[in-house]
C-alpha cells in the first residue's frame, strides 16, 4: 500500500480523499495557491506546499510545480482528485516518469476517452451503442452547418475536448447554428485549449445515466452499478442519485455489461465512468442508451454510489494504483438502498443564480446528511475556483424516504452573507415530477419560474419579520423616518397614520425584504408563523430567516436602503472579479431591453450582462480580455 500521498486538487474532494488516506495510515500532502493558503484542505493535511498565486493556470494546473511538490516531501503518489489536471494525459505520465505512482487510469486510457470523437468511433467498434452524429475532421463552419442540417434540429454542437458541461450549446433552428457555434468554440479554446467540436442528435425526452466502472491492473473490471444525473441547470449537474429510477433489471444488467465492454476497449484500470443519453420517451430502454463519452477520473458524485454499495470508492483507488486487485468481484456487489446528492452552490438563484462570493460568517450544514465540504465558518468563498460549498447526501431505504430526509437537510442550510442554492434544491426534491422519476435533463429549464415560486418570503415570514422588527425597534416605528417614503394615495405608508403603542395584533408596518419594501403584519406570536425546520439569526444588518432553505434578510427601512429595491439606472457593472471575453455592441448603438452587452468569465462560468431597458449606449468600459473587479462600471445605457 501507498504510505504517502500528495493531492493534486483542492476544497471538498481533497478533504474528502485526505479522510480516507489517514483511516488507512497514509502520510498526505496537500498543495494550496495563495487564495487557499488558510482552507480546510491545507489544515487537515500532514503537510502543505504552495505552489503558485490564485488563479488556477498558475498554481493547480501547473503539473511541474505539484510533481517538484511530490519529490521536495517525499510523497510515494499524486492523486488528482477531479478537474483540473484529473484527465491530463501528458501529466500522468509526467508523474510516472518521474517515479511517482499515479493514482488514476494509465494515460493512454485517458487519451483514448479524452476526445469525444475520436472516444466515440472507439465505441462503435467495440459495440458500444452510440448518439448519431458528425465526427469528421473537416470543422469548417459550413460543413458542421451541413451535417447539422442533415442530421435534423434539435442538435447538440459539443467539444471533443470538454466535459463538465464546457463547451456545449443545443442548437433548435438553423438560423440559430453559427452563433451557438462561435460561443461553443470560444468557450472550448478557453477551458480545454482545443477548439474543435462534434455535432450529434439532441435526444427530446433525455435522462443521464452513468455507470461506475473500476478495473485494476490483473485485468479485472467490474461495475458499480449506475447513476441518474438528470436533473441539471446549462448541462451542470444539480441533484444525483443512485441507483436510477425507472431502470428494471433487465435494462441494468445491458447498460451495466455495455460500460464494461467500453472500459475493456480501452484496457482500463482505477475508477472511471461512461456516461450515457437515454431516450426515455417510453421509459428506460436498453434499445434506447447511447453511449456520450468516459470520464476518466473520480465523479464528483461518486458519494451516492458508495452509500448503496458500502464501498469506499477512494480506498479502491489507492489499493489499485498499489498494485493490489479490486476488493470485490462482480457476484459479491450489490445494491443496498437509495442516496441522493445534492450540489451546495455559493450562488443567488432568485437573482439568475449569480455566483455569491466572500467570508463564511455564519456556516450551518446539516447533520441530517453526509457532508462533503471544503469550507467551514469563517472561511472564504473565492471567486477563482468552482462555486461549490458542499455535497449533501442522503442514503435511506426508499427513493421517498431520502428525497423528504434531502429536502429537510437543505432547508436548514445557512452559508451567510454569502447565498446559495439551497432553497432552490429543497424545492427541486419536493417536486411532483422529481419524485415520479419522471425528470429529463431539460426538465429545470423548462420549470425554471415555477420552481422560484418559493423563493419569495412567504406570508408567515414576513409576520414573523415584521413582528420582530417591531419589538426589536421596542415597540414603536420611531426608529422609521417616514420622510424617505412620501405618503401617497393608495401607498401603504398611509397604513402607518395613526399609529399607537398598543395597537391590535396583525397591523401591519413597513419593512425591507432583500432589499424591497414590502408589508408584513405584526403579530403577538410571531416565532410560530413559520416551518418547525426554519431559522432565525442576528445579523449586522439585520434579521436573517432561512426558510425551506431559502435566505431572507430583513430590516428597518432607512434613507440608505430606501432605493435598495428601486429599479436600475442604466448603469451595469461586474457582480464579480473576471474577465471580458466578449463586448457586444459599441458606443452610442441603440439597444432593446435584454440585449446581450458584455460577457463575462468568472468562477469557471460565462455569465452575460444584459440591457436592462431599451436606449442608447451612453458609456463603454468594456475590452475584451480585460481584468475587472467587482462593481466596476462596464456599460451605462441611458433610455431612448
Amino acid at each position: 500500500m501507498i504510505q504517502s500521498l500528495l493531492i493534486a486538487n483542492r476544497g471538498e474532494i481533497a478533504c474528502r480523499i485526505i479522510r480516507t488516506a489517514r483511516r488507512l495510515g497514509i502520510r498526505t500532502v496537500a498543495v494550496y495557491s495563495d487564495a487557499d493558503a488558510r482552507a480546510l484542505h491545507v489544515r487537515q493535511a500532514h503537510e502543505a506546499v504552495h505552489i503558485g498565486p490564485s488563479p488556477a493556470r498558475d498554481s493547480y494546473l501547473c503539473g511541474d510545480k505539484i510533481i517538484a511538490a511530490a519529490k521536495a516531501t517525499g510523497a510515494e503518489a499524486i492523486h488528482p482528485g477531479y478537474g483540473f489536471l484529473s484527465e491530463n494525459a501528458d501529466f500522468a505520465q509526467a508523474v510516472i516518469d518521474a517515479g511517482l505512482v499515479w493514482v488514476g487510469p494509465k494515460p493512454h486510457s485517458i487519451r483514448a476517452m479524452g476526445l469525444k470523437d475520436a472516444a466515440k468511433k472507439l465505441m462503435q467498434e467495440a459495440g458500444v451503442p452510440t448518439t448519431p452524429g458528425y465526427l469528421g475532421e473537416d470543422q469548417a463552419p459550413d460543413r458542421l452547418k451541413a451535417e447539422a442540417d442533415a442530421i435534423g434540429y434539435p442538435v447538440l454542437i459539443k467539444a471533443v475536448a470538454g466535459g463538465g458541461g464546457k463547451g456545449m450549446r443545443r442548437v433548435d433552428a438553423p438560423g440559430d447554428f453559427a452563433d451557438a457555434l462561435t460561443s461553443c468554440k470560444r468557450e472550448a479554446a478557453s477551458s480545454f485549449g482545443d477548439d474543435r467540436v462534434l455535432v450529434e442528435k439532441y435526444i427530446l425526452s433525455p435522462r443521464h445515466i452513468e455507470v461506475q466502472v473500476f478495473g485494476d491492473s490483473h485485468g479485472q473490471i467490474v461495475h458499480l452499478f449506475e447513476r441518474d444525473c438528470s436533473l441539471q441547470r446549462r448541462h451542470q449537474k444539480v441533484i444525483e442519485e443512485a441507483p436510477a429510477p425507472g431502470m428494471d433489471e433487465a435494462t441494468r444488467e445491458a447498460v451495466c455489461a455495455a460500460a464494461v465492454k467500453a472500459a475493456k476497449a480501452v484496457d482500463y484500470e482505477g475508477a472511471g465512468t461512461i456516461e450515457f443519453i437515454a431516450d426515455a420517451s417510453e421509459g428506460l430502454r436498453a434499445d434506447r442508451i447511447w453511449f456520450m463519452e468516459m470520464n476518466t477520473r473520480l465523479q464528483v458524485e461518486h458519494p451516492v454510489t458508495e452509500e448503496i454499495t458500502g464501498q469506499d470508492l477512494v480506498e479502491w483507488q489507492l489499493r489499485v494504483a498499489s498494485g493490489e486487485k479490486l476488493p470485490k468481484r462482480q457476484d459479491e456487489l450489490s445494491i443496498d438502498g437509495w442516496a441522493i446528492e445534492a450540489r451546495l452552490y455559493a450562488e443567488d438563484p432568485a437573482k439568475g443564480f449569480l455566483p455569491s462570493i466572500g467570508r463564511l460568517k455564519d456556516l450551518c450544514l446539516s447533520s441530517l446528511a453526509r457532508v462533503e465540504s471544503g469550507v467551514e465558518k469563517g472561511g472564504e468563498v473565492s471567486p477563482f475556483y468552482d462555486p461549490m460549498i458542499a455535497k449533501l447526501v442522503v442514503h435511506a431505504g426508499s427513493r421517498d424516504e431520502a428525497a423528504t430526509r434531502l429536502a429537510r437537510a437543505c432547508d436548514t442550510v445557512v452559508t451567510w452573507p454569502v447565498r446559495n442554492n439551497a432553497g432552490f434544491l429543497s424545492s427541486l426534491l419536493r417536486d411532483r415530477t422529481f419524485l415520479s422519476g419522471k425528470a429529463t435533463t431539460g426538465y429545470i429549464g423548462e420549470s425554471l419560474d415555477r420552481l422560484l415560486e418559493a423563493a419569495a418570503p412567504m406570508e408567515g415570514v414576513l409576520e414573523t419579520a415584521a413582528s420582530l422588527l417591531f419589538r426589536e425597534a421596542g415597540g414603536s416605528l420611531s426608529a422609521i423616518d417616514s420622510e424617505d417614503f412620501p405618503s401617497k394615495p393608495g401607498q401603504i405608508w398611509n397604513d402607518l397614520l395613526g399609529f399607537r403603542l398598543n395597537r391590535a395584533p396583525h397591523e401591519s408596518m413597513v419593512l425591507l425584504a432583500d432589499g424591497n419594501l414590502v408589508e408584513g403584519k405584526i403579530g403577538t406570536a410571531p416565532e410560530q408563523n413559520i416551518g418547525a425546520g426554519s431559522i432565525i439569526r442576528g445579523t449586522d444588518d439585520g434579521i436573517l430567516i432561512v426558510d425551506r432553505g431559502w435566505p431572507h434578510l430583513f430590516q428597518l427601512p432607512r434613507s440608505s436602503g430606501a432605493t435598495a429595491g428601486a429599479a436600475g439606472d442604466g448603469a451595469i457593472t461586474s457582480p464579480m472579479p473576471g474577465r471580458i471575453i466578449a463586448v457586444e455592441v459599441a458606443a452610442g448603438a441603440s439597444v432593446a431591453k435584454g440585449q446581450k452587452l458584455v460577457t463575462l468569465e468568472a468562477m469557471k462560468m460565462e455569465h452575460t450582462l444584459t440591457a436592462p431597458f431599451d436606449g442608447i449606449v451612453a458609456e463603454l468600459n468594456a475590452t475584451p480580455g480585460a481584468q475587472v473587479s467587482e462593481g466596476a462600471l462596464l456599460v451605462r445605457v441611458n433610455p431612448s
